[in-house]
Parts: C-alpha cells; sequence; structure tokens
C-alpha cells in the first residue's frame, strides 16, 4: 500500500475494539465484494478529494442494514484518503478480516491447515485457480470440503477469498490473511522453509530469536522443501531471510552469467 492508504488504513483500525457484533467482519467482507464489483460506487467512496461528510451519508444510504459496527468501521475507511480506490477496497476487507480475527482467535491458525490442504492437492489447485470457473461455485466447493473441519468463521473468509481472488492466488491470500489475523491479536507469522524437518530444539530456539527480532510472539510454521539442498528461508512479516543452499547457488549463477 501506498503511505497515504496505510495512514488512512491505521486511522480506521482504531474502530476496531473487543465487542465488536458478530456480524461485523463478515459484512465489511461482503461490502468489499460489492463495492470491488461496483467501480462507480467504489471511485465516489474512495476518492481523496471527496468530503468525508459526503461519503458517510452514502454509507448511510445505500448500506443502512449493516449491523451498526460493521457501519461504524466503514465510515471510518470512507473518511481516510487512500492512494487509490484498489487500496481503499483493500482496506476494507482488510478492517473486515481484522473485525473477524477478533471473534475467532483461531482463524490465523486455521487459515495456515487450508493454505496447506490447497497446497497439497494439486487438482484443487487448478480448480480453485482457474481463471474460467465461476467463483461462487468454487466457493461452494471449498466450503463443502472444509465444512465441519474448522470454525464456520474461517469458512466463510475462505469463500469469501476464493469467491473475490482480485488478481492474487489463494494460497498466498490465505497466508497473508493469515498473517493480518495474527497481527490483529498481537502476534507474528514466521514461514520457515527448510530441506529436512527440523528438531524440537532447533524449533525452539528458532522460535526464541524470531521472537527476540519481532519483540512479540512468533508462531512458526514450518515448509519442508528438498529443492532448498540444505540452509533455511524466513519469512516474518515483510522480511524475507534466505539462507539456502539453492540461493547460494542461484546467486553463484546470476553472477557467472554476468
Amino acid at each position: 500500500m501506498g503511505s497515504a492508504s496505510r495512514e488512512a488504513l491505521a486511522q480506521a483500525q482504531t474502530a476496531l475494539r473487543d465487542g465488536l457484533d458478530p456480524a461485523a467482519g463478515i459484512e465489511l467482507l461482503q461490502v468489499a465484494a460489492q463495492i470491488d464489483a461496483a467501480p462507480a460506487l467504489a471511485s465516489a467512496l474512495g476518492d481523496a478529494s471527496a468530503a468525508a461528510e459526503s461519503k458517510s451519508q452514502v454509507v448511510e444510504r445505500l448500506f443502512g442494514g449493516l449491523s451498526a459496527d460493521a457501519r461504524a468501521l466503514l465510515t471510518a475507511a470512507v473518511s481516510g484518503r487512500w492512494s487509490n480506490v484498489s487500496e481503499f477496497v483493500a482496506g476494507v476487507e482488510e478492517l473486515g478480516l481484522r473485525a473477524e480475527a477478533l471473534g475467532n482467535a483461531e482463524l490465523s491458525d486455521e487459515l495456515l491447515l487450508v493454505a496447506d490442504l490447497v497446497d497439497r492437492n494439486h487438482e484443487l489447485q487448478l480448480s480453485l485457480g482457474s481463471k474460467l470457473g465461476d467463483p461462487a461455485a468454487k466457493a461452494t466447493l471449498i466450503a463443502r470440503l472444509l465444512d465441519g473441519r474448522i470454525a464456520a468463521s474461517t469458512v466463510a473468509v475462505v469463500r469469501h477469498l476464493v469467491a473475490n481472488p482480485r488478481g492474487r492466488r489463494l494460497d498466498v491470500a490465505l497466508r497473508q490473511t493469515a498473517r493480518i489475523a495474527a497481527d490483529q491479536r498481537g502476534s507474528e507469522l514466521a514461514t520457515v522453509t527448510v530441506a529436512a524437518p527440523l528438531t524440537a530444539a532447533q524449533q525452539t530456539r528458532l522460535a526464541g530469536l524470531l521472537e527476540q527480532s519481532a519483540g512479540r510472539p512468533v508462531k512458526v510454521t514450518t515448509v519442508i522443501d528438498p529443492e532448498l539442498i540444505g540452509g533455511i528461508r524466513i519469512q516474518l512479516a515483510d522480511d524475507v531471510i534466505d539462507g539456502s543452499v539453492r540461493a547460494r547457488l542461484d546467486d553463484l549463477r546470476q553472477k557467472l552469467a554476468a
């Protein structure tokens, strides 16, 4: 996001609080999808030059059926000065995800489970990632697969991500959303990719080092990738530390080719 959008999102997040209406998160996700599908509406609500009061009136007129908490969060969003309309839509979506995370402590962990499920099933990846498929049908498919395995709240979030990809790969969207949910609850997510499983002692030491770096609790997800050959690759928020043998070999090839 641009600096203006980050500031607008941070300001809107001040409207988040414990005890929000349980429906508010999913309502905002639905609103984000509606706005994204209506360019004229998106431009009207995301226009940085328009008066905040007039945009708030549009919210009351068009979205008066939302819960009071969802309307308050949406009003906070339209009051900001976003860098562009696309980032405004992304901001409304993120507010919905954060609101949902407040009421679902397992959201980040369950989203990572779904991401792993998608990664392991090539046929499912193709079905959900196809640009030719009906988004509603794909959302129904994933909901049927997940029914009873994770919280209904998490299923609703996954359905939203499947039906509204907005140019994102599903596995990437799931992991990004998991990081947002974890952040809302005061922790970081780290993805550690290694060529072979870590020992329990190594995992404990690594988690401790990452928590020192992040300054708050870190949930570590380990991914096994034999193609790394050796070493380790760590992604913590937007930072990537690649100490794998594969990365060093790739770097050497680039230098030799220069």
